[in-house]
């Protein structure tokens, strides 16, 4: 047994504050060692951007300007924590929308430069994987993640920490630009791909043989842009002739085409590159339908399938810290020149 004097000290995590404004979302968080979560601070701006029926940029950073600071310190507050107790900031830097990522960038290089303290520079697919890690503490590499948004339809191979490979990506729109197209076009409310999942659940799935754009047997690529034309023009063509739309219908069928797609490149994707874990990330994660057949698919091929928490789908600045954290522990610390970029490839 220790003496009072000989007890060992009890090593505090390294504790990594996440910043993130790379679209619509004014978020903060803290995250002790990638993995333990003190604090997770979203000032959204979803009742402000639903008036206009999408995210204008200059009201979007406008916003950010108006409530970063205060989302920074309610952040540790909420984790009783001072910029002392930091290890590092991390922010994500792009890609996303110019404005908003400058807002985010400028804070954390500020912050850093004030209180002398590491700035880790975090790419928003990179954030979207490591969620993964966040709410899957025993998870390891390698794996393959879909990581499927508003903005991006990616599959990336993760061999081992920020180490990444581009096995696809859409040759056209996002899934959820897709989604939230078609939500906009049949008449929902924003964000449209919530309200198109929920349409979806009463509707068949089959009553509609909508197109599914494989591109060849080896290809991993989507293209979505096809199938909205095909959903379009077949509403267009039912009110033409003055016939009712079957609007759950037209729902399920064109969300059951574009998961289909989503989910089979996925499972070829995992198998080619043999491994035997497959993740799940981004805004579109947080769809139902999409986890159920993914956990179906996985589990026929052997697989071990993981996803994060609705929370940490969306934009939020706990994956931003997460990822932020293996930057640390890998010294990639980024200069106070460091620049914000709408477009910023993951493999540099």
């Amino acid at each position: 047994m220790f003496s009072q004097q000989e007890q060992p000290k009890k090593e505090l995590p390294v504790f990594i504050l996440g910043i993130e404004t790379s679209c619509d979302e004014t978020a903060a968080a803290v995250v002790g060692n990638g993995n333990l979560l003190f604090s997770n601070v979203i000032a959204s701006q979803i009742n402000i951007h639903r008036q206009y029926g999408g995210v204008v940029p200059e009201v979007a950073s406008r916003k950010h300007l108006e409530n970063i600071t205060g989302v920074v310190d309610e952040a540790l507050q909420k984790a009783g924590l001072d910029f002392a107790d930091l290890g590092g900031i991390a922010v994500t830097a792009g890609p996303g929308l110019i404005g908003a990522l400058l807002v985010g960038v400028a804070a954390a290089k500020a912050y850093a430069f004030a209180r002398q303290i590491p700035l880790l520079v975090v790419h928003h697919i990179e954030a979207h994987i490591y969620a993964n890690f966040l709410a899957h503490p025993s998870l390891k590499p390698p794996l393959v993640c879909l990581v499927v948004s508003g903005g991006h339809t990616n599959l990336v191979l993760m061999r081992e920490h920020l180490s990444y490979e581009l096995l696809g990506s859409t040759r056209d729109d996002a899934a959820g630009e897709a989604f939230d197209k078609i939500a906009r076009f049949i008449g929902l409310p924003y964000p449209g791909g919530p309200a198109l999942e929920e349409l979806a659940r009463d509707g068949n799935p089959g009553a509609i043989p909508f197109p599914r754009a494989w591109l060849g047997d080896e290809s991993l690529d989507f293209s979505f842009s096809g199938l909205k034309t095909a959903v379009i023009n077949y509403i267009r063509r039912k009110r033409e002739k003055g016939e009712d739309v079957p609007l759950k219908d037209v729902a399920a069928g064109f969300q059951a085409a574009v998961i289909d797609v989503l989910v089979e490149k996925t499972i070829k994707a995992t198998r080619a590159a043999e491994v035997r874990q497959v993740a799940l990330a981004g805004g579109v994660a947080a769809n139902g339908a999409l986890r159920d057949l993914f956990q179906l698919r996985a589990q026929e091929e052997g697989m071990h399938f993981y996803f994060p928490p609705k929370d940490l789908c969306t934009d939020n600045a706990a994956m931003v810290a997460c990822a932020g954290y293996h930057h640390y522990l890998s010294g990639r610390f980024a200069p106070l020149t460091q620049e914000a970029y709408a477009r910023y490839p993951l493999i540099r």
